[in-house]
């Protein structure tokens, strides 16, 4: 189970998040998850949309450099030590998180999301499944 992360390269100067999230929003494409690392010179946006194909070819007509990249979404027990349990059970198998981040979901109020960039995404999934934490898909993302 994998869900498609976008990751656009973008101008570190004012307007230029403005600039991407109107393509966006102009194509109707839902976002539903944002995650933002800069440098001094570009910025690296990641985000999950509701649908990849269509918001990659938008992007790519006005200009934009960008990659897709499978990543794990997780729906995590909003719990203390929800997240916890998540990153035990992939550290007892040793699969390494790159980075991770939040993301608002909608139906289950007792749950948070989370996306990991993992170098192996289905033995991640495998791990977490085993202990009894629920993966979500691509589609599933897109109906959050």
């Amino acid at each position: 189970m994998s869900v498609k992360q976008i990751s656009v390269f973008v101008e570190n100067k004012p307007g230029a998040m403005s600039a991407m999230t109107a393509v966006l929003a102009d194509n109707d494409i839902d976002m539903r998850a944002l995650s933002l690392a800069e440098t001094e010179d570009f910025g690296i946006v990641r985000i999950i949309v509701d649908d990849v194909y269509t918001a990659a070819t938008v992007l790519k007509d006005a200009g934009y450099v960008h990659s897709i990249t499978p990543v794990l979404g997780v729906a995590i027990p909003d719990t203390p030590g929800g997240l916890n349990k998540v990153l035990s059970a992939l550290t007892d198998v040793q699969i390494n998180v790159e980075y991770m981040y939040a993301f608002l979901g909608g139906k289950k109020a007792d749950h948070a999301y989370m996306i990991f960039r993992v170098a192996d995404a289905a033995a991640a999934s495998a791990a977490l499944v085993a202990r009894g934490i629920q993966t979500v898909d691509q589609d599933e993302v897109g109906n959050l």
